[in-house]
Parts: structure tokens; sequence; C-alpha cells
């Protein structure tokens, strides 16, 4: 038997046509279950990860100057390499990710 696949398709739940009183009592049911709104940011408030407290910690990170073949983009305030330099007509140096 051949098939027609530009046929429209119907799937098992639509050929189980429900009533409208069915579908108001269904929608009706479900409205009335409908969870709490609750403010995010009040909900954010109370929650606190475990050892989340870093008021203690000092970090440790070496910075470095920028360095000859580097400059600092205009636009995003990156220091990047000169190979990312795009434009640096009028003094401003920009770089290729800011300049597409």
């Amino acid at each position: 038997m051949a098939t027609d696949y530009d046929a429209p398709r119907k799937n098992t739940d639509e050929e189980d046509t429900d009533s409208l009183e069915e579908l108001k009592t269904r929608r009706s049911d479900s409205s009335s279950s409908a969870s709490v709104d609750e403010d995010e940011a009040i909900a954010a408030e109370s929650f606190e990860l475990p050892g989340a407290d870093l008021s203690g910690e000092e970090l440790t990170v070496q910075v470095l100057p920028r360095q000859q073949d580097e400059f600092t983009c205009t636009s995003c305030f990156l220091v990047k390499h000169r190979s990312q330099l795009h434009d640096a007509s009028g003094g401003q140096f920009v770089c290729d990710d800011c300049a597409a």
C-alpha cells in the first residue's frame, strides 16, 4: 500500500476529542492547583549556599602591566594583543570583536 506523505497526519490525541465541558473542567482543575507566585528576589535572599561566606578570603592573583605588544580597546576596555587591533584611526584603538 502506498503512503501519501503529503497528507495531514492525525495524532491519537486528536482522535480522542473531548467535549467542551470536559475541557473546561480540566482547565479549572489545573488552574485551582496553581503554585503560589513568589518574588524571586525574596526567595533568593532566604536561600544560602553552604560555605558561601567568603568574607575572610583573599585573592592571590598576579596582575601584570600592559605589555609593549598590547593595547586597551576603547569600546570594551579589555587589554588585547596588537594582532586583534582592528582600527586605530583618530587615536581610538578598537579590537576586532567590537568592530564586528
